[in-house]
């Protein structure tokens, strides 16, 4: 009896299902929950034709939200509580889970039972999932990568490494074409916290976004809205997500959004890079976005195109900022701005601690200072004999988190002019390429400018500094150097433009030496 009973109702070790779960799954706080269901059109609870799906089920709390509202909100349609409890359960509420953990954790959210088959559950179902299903999907290989989610075959959550009994994190939602298969039936509402990444080279390797994957595969299910908490990143594209980026821009169906650009504002106490939003996508309608972004507890909204720029700028108030930089009609800065590995040397090269030859060259890396034969270097012979600028490509803020002062300095305090005979590893970038060193110390001058900073900070979507955050700052003459002041008087910014600029920013000093 014993046997059968254990047979019936499998009870797994919390402990290894702890070990199962993803680093990336960020669990959605009721707050955060309810802020997402307050941009939904408030009859949609009032309704009991009205159905709902969490296709990624960590906690159950978009359910177990839902579910309060439906339960006040259909009171006069249906008078019986228990009666109101099942129609709402069985007919409108429906979930996928992660992880086998997180279906149980999401039963018992939503039940108040992990096996809703039993009599502690809310509301009855014939079997243990109920509308909150678990099923455990293997990823499909192609050319060593999963043509679904694009985790590599031979990396830390491919079968050979983690065995039949551990997760393998190919979410039933995203692994296939055709997700209205799944449950095989339409839904008004699809609200969710994604997960956020997926391993695609193995450990230390630069995880692939997936929560792209799950907005896509929800637009294929044609609800009529869509609401889903996600990674800022997206903003400035990169790591795959320049299509995506692309998409959300010009889809004029996203009618909200709400960024934080620190993501512990919104997951107490969690980090996510570039910060998080949360989005409202309408089937019916088309509109300019209302944007919301919150800093530092400042909440900013204004009606706009998300399209007019080439990256999605988060501040409202740097919109007419850029307007007037536009309208000077410059080249940009980002056309002196060195591509990653500027030498042709990975992140990881040394050179020697002596040199060898009185044609060897400086080696700048994560180590310090070697020294290397000239013959090393592959790329970028037109910069070696030159002065040039060395930033790393990592930035000051962890996280891109500001300091506790709400402000950020973008730019770290290695920050410096290499000499001609100079050069560095992947762990850095070079900008310019100048004969004379006052005009290298004049673009060092310019770059440690709040206004520069501030530029630059508007494309940054994580910790990282590339290329791809300079598009907005424009080309100077560097014959002489330039201050703020000058700046915002060329630009003609007004006191509510600089005042903004000089509360997001830290100050840094300038001059050809960087004392932090």
């Amino acid at each position: 009896m014993a046997d059968s009973l254990f047979n019936e109702i499998y009870n797994p070790d919390v402990l290894s299902c702890l070990a199962n779960l993803s680093n990336d799954e960020v669990f959605t706080p009721p707050e955060v929950a309810n802020a997402m269901l307050d941009m939904l059109p408030q009859e949609l609870f009032s309704n009991p034709d009205t159905t709902f799906l969490d296709p990624a089920c960590k906690s159950g709390v978009f359910l177990r939200e839902i579910a309060k509202r439906l339960i006040s909100g259909l009171e006069v349609q249906i008078p019986d509580l228990q009666k109101r409890i099942d129609h709402i359960f069985h007919k409108q509420l429906f979930g996928i889970a992660i992880t086998e953990l997180t279906s149980l954790l999401s039963r018992r959210s939503v039940y108040c039972s992990k096996y809703p088959n039993t009599e502690y559950s809310v509301s009855r179902f014939p079997d243990v999932e109920g509308n909150i299903r678990y099923k455990r999907i293997k990823h499909t290989w192609q050319e060593e990568k999963c043509i679904y989610c694009g985790t590599s075959q031979v990396g830390s959550l491919s079968e050979e490494k983690r065995g039949t009994e551990l997760e393998t994190h190919a979410y039933e939602f995203i692994h296939t074409l055709n997700p209205e298969e799944i449950l095989n039936m339409k839904f008004d509402v699809i609200i969710s916290n994604p997960p956020y990444a997926q391993d695609t080279e193995g450990a230390g390797r630069q995880a692939k976004p997936i929560y792209n994957i799950f907005i896509d595969r929800a637009k294929k299910l044609k609800p009529r809205y869509i609401t889903m908490i996600i990674p800022s990143r997206w903003f400035s594209g990169g790591m795959g997500l320049d299509k995506f980026r692309n998409e959300m821009m010009h889809d004029q169906h996203i009618t909200k959004i709400v960024d934080f650009t620190n993501s512990k504002d919104c997951f107490h106490g969690i980090s996510v890079s570039g910060g998080v939003c949360y989005f409202l996508w309408e089937k019916d309608k088309q509109s300019d976005c209302y944007f919301t972004n919150i800093t530092n507890d400042f909440e900013d909204s204004m009606n706009r195109s998300l399209d007019e720029f080439p990256t999605l700028v988060r501040y409202n108030k740097a919109v007419s900022i850029l307007h007037k930089i536009k309208s000077q009609n410059e080249n940009c800065f980002d056309n002196i701005v060195s591509s990653l590995m500027p030498y042709g040397l990975s992140t990881n090269y040394r050179g020697d601690k002596e040199r060898t030859s009185s044609d060897d060259l400086v080696l700048y890396s994560s180590n310090d200072k070697s020294y290397i034969r000239r013959s090393t270097i592959t790329k970028g012979f037109d910069t070696v004999d030159k002065f040039k600028i060395l930033i790393s490509k990592t930035s000051a803020e962890h996280a891109g988190e500001p300091g506790k002062d709400g402000k950020f300095k973008v730019i770290p305090s290695s920050i410096k002019v290499l000499k001609p005979g100079e050069v560095c590893t992947h762990s850095y970038f070079t900008i310019g390429c100048y004969n004379e060193i006052t005009e290298a110390n004049n673009t060092l001058t310019y770059l440690k400018t709040k206004f520069v900073r501030f530029l630059m900070l508007l494309c940054i979507s994580g910790f990282g500094l590339s290329k791809i955050v300079f598009p907005f700052v424009p080309m100077q003459d560097f014959s002489k150097p330039w201050t703020d002041e000058e700046l915002y008087a060329k630009y003609n910014l007004n006191d509510e433009e600089i005042d903004f600029i000089e509360s997001m920013i830290k100050p840094m000093e300038l001059g050809g030496e960087d004392n932090g």
